[in-house]
């Protein structure tokens, strides 16, 4: 039987990801990441699994550093290489794993960010004549929302109280209350939603799903905006942690409410909360 192709592989693993529940964005992530794979391996003349080795992932790698994107981008990608490569050796497309020894890049550890009071009120000035990102802001400024969770999130697990984040990937659901300021910037945007039969809260001018990057990139223009350069849409996420640490909310509360999987991982925001103990309210705090 004739070896097929990386190319007329990738649908394939595609399809297995959509299969194992993985979030949309990852898919859509891994897909891009593995075509720039397939572009790069296809200039050096090799198409098949049976033709690349460890030293062309390394190169891949390396090329990517080289074109500047950062050691954390580039290990992301590392991460989807080794996650199709495995694949391919588990379906019988490859003998054998050649990225499992290509080490990723080093990462400097560095602290998380998070706006001040200031800086998060001069953001909402700013955003306030724009309903649908001044929902996303304040959603995830008072829910502790990620962002893939804010794009993939629907109308129908939207309540006047929680909102329900379904099962994804290796997330369990889980419900967070939905405070009056998140509600009332919702029903704002409702006002102006397109009409469209999306099952979707946040859509596009044409009615399409609102991608995580157009989130992305438009909140940062409302940074640069409002003249608080140096901060991404996932720092929001950040300050609604910090924040309700500061407030004494209790870390088991704030764990289950964000989704962290281990108590741990919200411990490591006690520090930059510039707080000692583990908090004894059972309620968020509004911001």
């Amino acid at each position: 039987m004739a070896e097929e192709t990386i190319k007329n592989l990738l649908p394939k693993f595609i399809g297995h990801l959509e299969e194992k529940g993985r979030s949309p964005s990852t898919v859509l992530a891994y897909r891009a990441d593995l075509e720039q794979l397939i572009d790069f391996l296809k200039d050096k003349n090799k198409v098949l699994p049976s033709q690349a080795i460890a030293t062309d992932i390394e190169a891949f790698r390396d090329s990517l550093l080289s074109q500047k994107y950062t050691p954390k981008s580039v290990s992301r990608k590392l991460n989807a290489v080794k996650t199709f490569f495995r694949w391919l050796v588990d379906q019988k497309h490859a003998d054998r794993d050649v990225s499992r020894d290509v080490a990723h890049p080093k990462i400097e550890a560095s602290m998380p960010k998070f706006l001040s009071p200031l800086e998060y009120r001069a953001l909402r000035d700013v955003v306030r004549d724009d309903a649908r990102i001044a929902a996303i802001v304040e959603l995830i400024l008072q829910t502790g929302m990620r962002i893939s969770e804010v794009a993939n999130l629907k109308s129908k697990n939207v309540s006047n109280s929680e909102i329900r984040i379904e099962a994804y990937a290796t997330q369990p659901e889980r419900t967070i209350p939905l405070n009056k300021p998140a509600q009332d910037t919702l029903d704002e945007y409702s006002k102006s939603r397109p009409k469209t039969n999306s099952p979707y809260v946040f859509v596009s001018k044409n009615g399409k799903p609102l991608a995580t990057r157009n989130i992305r990139a438009a909140v940062d223009r409302y940074f640069q905006k409002a003249e608080i350069g140096g901060y991404s849409v996932n720092d929001l996420r950040t300050t609604f942690i910090v924040e309700n640490l500061k407030r004494d909310v209790d870390l088991v509360v704030l764990s289950q409410i964000v989704g962290h999987k281990r108590l741990s991982t919200t411990e490591r925001y006690l520090e930059l909360a510039g707080v000692l103990s583990h908090g004894k309210k059972q309620k968020l705090e509004e911001l």
